[in-house]
């Protein structure tokens, strides 16, 4: 657990009265908000939840994310608690490793390649229903299904249980009331508790029954806390991720007609354009626990502490000029949405092919369009910052 709050070894300039859940005015963009971390030291002590550190230097970050001797990922979201240990995010190796072997069948190039092409046909399907209209809220009406409905077709689940899904993912990660974050937390680990008790009993062709089936982890039953894990993982990552990445790549997109124009006629570029969409919008709150004290960068890190990075922190050093969309950047790829290391995300193949997927058949039907009026963004921060609404015209 992290220490206490207020610590008499954290020198008074490192401590900030900054709340990573409320970085800025509600609505307000939260991506800008951290970047205005770049200003004061490396690393900076939260005075919120518990008290923990904050990465506050873009350059640091692949070393805390990849340093798992040093870092430990048994706890990553902080200001999240009351829910399964996350599997295989949340352990480090050398359980890791076996652990998300678990979930390596859903994700070969094959799997993806099948789950690619029904995403495409679902995008189509979306996109023609939308564009007669000349307008539509893209948030609700298009990046909430897409991934969402692919996340339940791997699970088998009814397809109605969408927009309660969605609910519990979207409060639980960003809601700035606590308690509704906790009924959400745990209305979900019910929903879960009784998918896994059915699949171990029953089980199905999908990826949570053949994990269960599977043998486990090291030759060992896989047992119903891992198997809880699995599942909360598979459907908190799967549902939220994607689609508030699409958001993102939109907004900028209804705002800067020459880059929509150099996709829909050079749509080889692509996929260079995601890892830079990736890197520009790096929507990643990722926390480590620090394994033992160290000085790191000025700051007096004790064995416990809890360290965030902001993926979404990014030096001019690393990245030249690093708020601006360049689709010829060399080193994009670099970025930390993902995760880098051994936890980078095992998801992000699919990840990817769901958003070449999603340009290229947006761009083809809809390749002009805008935002509708002033009012037409509402950006939320939290674990996972987004975008609550995102009015489009055309």
């Amino acid at each position: 657990m992290p220490t206490a709050t207020l610590r008499p070894d954290i020198p008074a300039e490192l401590v900030a009265d900054y709340d990573y859940m409320r970085p800025c005015a509600p609505g307000g963009d939260p991506l800008t908000a951290y970047a205005g971390l770049l200003d004061g030291p490396p690393i900076i002590w939260s005075t919120h939840h518990g008290g923990h550190w904050i990465v506050a230097r873009g350059d640091i970050v692949p070393h805390v994310l990849q340093d798992w001797e040093c870092f430990s990922s048994e706890r990553v979201f902080i200001g999240l608690d009351g829910r399964p240990r996350a599997v295989p995010l949340e352990y480090d190796p050398p359980e890791h490793g076996p652990m998300r072997k678990l979930l390596a069948p859903a994700f070969t190039p094959k799997s993806v390649t099948l789950w690619a092409d029904e995403a495409r046909q679902l995008a189509v399907s979306l996109i023609e229903g939308i564009a007669p209209r000349g307008e539509c809220e893209f948030v609700s009406e298009f990046a909430r299904h897409l991934p969402m409905i692919i996340i339940l077709r791997m699970l088998e689940l009814p397809l109605e249980h969408r927009a309660m899904l969605v609910g519990w993912v979207d409060t639980s990660l960003r809601s700035t009331d606590e308690i509704a974050r906790a009924a959400a937390r745990k209305d979900m680990n019910a929903y879960i508790g009784e998918l896994v008790d059915r699949r171990t009993a029953q089980p199905g062709p999908d990826v949570l029954s053949q994990a269960i089936q599977s043998g486990g982890v090291n030759g060992a039953p896989l047992d119903r806390d891992l198997a809880l894990g699995l599942t909360s993982s598979i459907i908190g990552g799967g549902l939220d991720t994607v689609a508030t990445t699409m958001s993102w790549i939109t907004w900028h997109l209804a705002r800067h007609p020459a880059d929509r124009r150099i996709l829909r006629e050079e749509p080889r570029r692509i996929p260079a354009a995601i890892q830079e969409f990736l890197r520009r919008f790096a929507i990643s709150n990722i926390a480590r626990i620090v394994r033992k004290d160290m000085e790191l960068y000025g700051a007096p890190l004790k064995a416990g502490d809890a360290i965030l990075v902001h993926s979404a922190v990014r030096s001019p050093s690393v990245f030249p000029d690093p708020c601006r969309v360049d689709f010829d950047r060399t080193n994009a790829r670099e970025h930390a949405t993902l995760s880098q290391g051994p936890h980078r995300c095992i998801g992000a193949s699919l990840a990817n092919q769901e958003l070449k997927l999603f340009l290229e058949e947006w761009l083809v039907r809809i390749p002009d369009f805008a935002l509708a009026d002033q009012d037409a963004v509402v950006m939320a921060a939290g674990v996972v910052p987004g975008i609550e609404r995102l009015q489009l015209s055309w």
